[in-house]
C-alpha cells in the first residue's frame, strides 16, 4: 500500500495554513496590507524604532525579506526608516502615525480570523489546539536548530465581540 500523505499531521497543518493565509488576506486587504506585513506592525506596536537585523531575528525571517517587507510598508505610509543616530550603518524602523492608526484595525482583523478559524471548538479544545500546535512548532524549530522563545506565546485577547460565522461541518 502507498503512503497516504493526505492523512497526515503535517499535511493538515499545511493546507491549514494555506487557509489561514488566504483568510488572512481577505481581512487585511481591506486595510491595505499582506499576510505577513501586520506581524511586522504589531511587533513594531511593541517595540517600535527596532534596527533592520532586531525585526529579521524577532520575526523570524532573513534580512533581504525584512528590508522588502519593509519597502513596501513604507512606500505604503505604515513605517519610516530612520538611520541611526549613534551608528549610520544602522538603520530603526519606526511606525508612522498613520501606522499606529491601523493597529487598532490590525487588532479587529486578528480577532476575526481566530473566530472564524475556531468556530465549533469550545474553550478546552482551543487551549489544547494552542498548546499542540506550540509542541508541533519547538519539534520542527529544535529539528531545524532554531531556538523559540518560550514567553512569545501569549494567550490570545478575544474580549471583542465579533459574530461568529456558520460552523462548516466536516463531511
Amino acid at each position: 500500500m502507498t503512503f497516504n500523505y493526505r492523512k497526515t499531521v503535517t499535511y493538515r497543518l499545511s493546507q491549514t495554513a494555506k487557509a489561514s493565509r488566504g483568510r488572512a488576506n481577505a481581512h487585511l486587504s481591506r486595510l491595505g496590507l499582506h499576510a505577513g506585513q501586520e506581524t511586522v506592525l504589531k511587533v513594531l506596536a511593541d517595540e517600535d524604532g527596532q534596527t533592520m537585523s532586531q525585526l529579521a531575528a524577532t520575526l523570524g525571517v532573513q534580512p533581504p525579506t525584512v528590508t522588502k517587507m519593509i519597502s513596501r510598508l513604507s512606500a505604503q505610509g505604515f513605517v519610516l526608516r530612520q538611520a541611526s543616530q549613534t551608528d549610520g550603518r544602522l538603520a530603526r524602523v519606526f511606525l508612522t502615525e498613520f501606522g499606529r492608526e491601523r493597529i487598532g484595525d490590525l487588532d479587529r482583523a486578528w480577532k476575526r480570523l481566530e473566530k472564524e478559524a475556531l468556530v465549533g471548538l469550545d474553550e478546552k479544545d482551543r487551549k489544547r489546539l494552542r498548546r499542540l500546535l506550540r509542541i508541533v512548532e519547538q519539534n520542527l524549530a529544535a529539528a531545524g536548530g532554531q531556538g523559540l522563545d518560550p514567553a512569545d506565546d501569549p494567550e490570545p485577547d478575544l474580549e471583542e465581540e465579533v459574530p461568529p460565522p456558520s460552523p462548516v461541518v466536516a463531511a
